[in-house]
């Protein structure tokens, strides 16, 4: 009985290991590692038809920090029409790629750019890709980035607003504070992004450096800060946060900037669809300032947020970021209130005074004038 198991078991060895041989065989799968042997040369070039040399160099340094090499993104996953290297050729893959198809995994993305005028530039000659403004191999988070890096890296490329804003007052203070998308892609949520400047050193302190100074972690920063547990930041919690950072020898304030949530919608922008209502921003009730986070920025671009109630936008400690008529600082009120009623008070005292003491004066003006007599 054992001889006969033994031999069942040993012929069906025998057969799975002939349908394996039998199988074709698969090809290596295509690593980066495998591109980068030849695209890791920074004298890698080759020439167009029209005599222009295309720079085929890529600085693996930089692209292994991208989002798609950090999240598993493969080189052939986004140019799939490479489905295997012959090294025997001098171009081991087809020397025309086909165009990159973003919208295969950024689907609602390409859905709002299709709409947009940018897509629509198209019809004149003009080709606006999604890499002509995200770049190649170098796509990284852009929360973290301030509106003045976002301009600088979209909208300013392209675009002197300085040419086309003159209706809008005071053009300098918007563009340095609002981001451009909050206005142009008016159906995109928005949200006012408090970062610490530390007056001292003059430059903003990252996440990192926020959460070292408190002496507690991502995670630790709420259970700090947040003492009433309702998951917003009070004006009174907020002052504890900057006391807490004085008592470190760390002296700042709070910037705001006005900018977009990083969604599909911020791609769908359009000629006469940008927002000029002055009184969505410029106004008490102004549903802009109903979003107010402050945020941890990341080494990795992304940011952290934590809810603000909006009377902080009113206080002392964003003194960098006001709209009039939208963000009155109640202590400056306070203040100009005292001195006003502190001016009337003394006319008013005074004219008091003068009346109460007039029959006085009289009499002694009279008894001045019979001795003058």
């Amino acid at each position: 009985m054992k001889k006969k198991i033994c031999f069942m078991v040993g012929v069906f060895i025998l057969f799975m290991s002939s349908c394996l041989i039998l199988l074709p065989s698969q090809g290596h799968a295509i690593e980066n590692d495998d591109c980068m042997e030849c695209h890791s040369d920074d004298s890698l070039e080759r020439s167009e038809s029209e005599g222009m040399k295309e720079n085929l160099f890529i600085d693996y340094n930089r692209f292994k920090f991208s989002v798609h090499n950090v999240n598993g993104i493969t080189c052939v996953d986004c140019h799939a029409d490479i489905e295997e290297l012959n090294y025997d050729n001098d171009v081991p893959h087809p020397v025309s790629l086909a165009m990159v198809n973003c919208d295969g995994c950024h689907e609602e993305e390409g859905d709002a750019y299709l709409d947009s005028v940018h897509k629509k530039a198209g019809g004149k000659g003009i080709t606006i890709p999604c890499y002509a403004c995200h770049g190649y191999h170098f796509v990284s988070h852009l929360e973290a980035d301030s509106v003045f890096e976002r301009e600088n890296a979209f909208c300013l490329r392209c675009h002197n607003p300085d040419n086309s804003h003159d209706w809008l007052p005071q053009k300098q203070t918007h563009f340095a504070f609002v981001e451009c998308a909050v206005c142009h892609a008016p159906d995109s949520p928005r949200y006012i992004a408090l970062r610490f400047y530390d007056l001292i050193s003059k430059t903003f302190l990252s996440g990192d450096d926020l959460l070292k100074a408190m002496g507690t972690d991502y995670e630790g920063f709420m259970a700090k800060i947040d003492l009433d547990k309702d998951d917003i930041i009070s004006l009174d919690e907020l002052e504890t946060l900057v006391l807490l950072l004085r008592q470190k020898d760390i002296r700042g304030t709070f910037h705001g900037e006005l900018v977009v949530e990083m969604v599909p919608t911020v791609h769908h922008i359009n000629r006469g669809e940008a927002n000029r209502e002055c009184e969505q921003c410029h106004n008490p009730e102004s549903a802009f300032f109903s979003e107010v986070y402050i945020c941890l920025n990341k080494d990795d671009g992304t940011r952290e947020h934590h809810r603000v109630e909006r009377r902080v936008l009113e206080s002392y400690y964003v003194n960098h970021f006001y709209a009039i008529g939208g963000t009155r600082v109640r202590l400056l009120d306070k203040i100009g209130l005292a001195l006003i009623v502190g001016g009337l008070s003394v006319v008013t005292g005074h004219l008091f005074v003068r009346i109460a003491t007039a029959p006085a004066r009289r009499r002694r003006k009279e008894k001045k004038d019979e001795f003058s007599i």
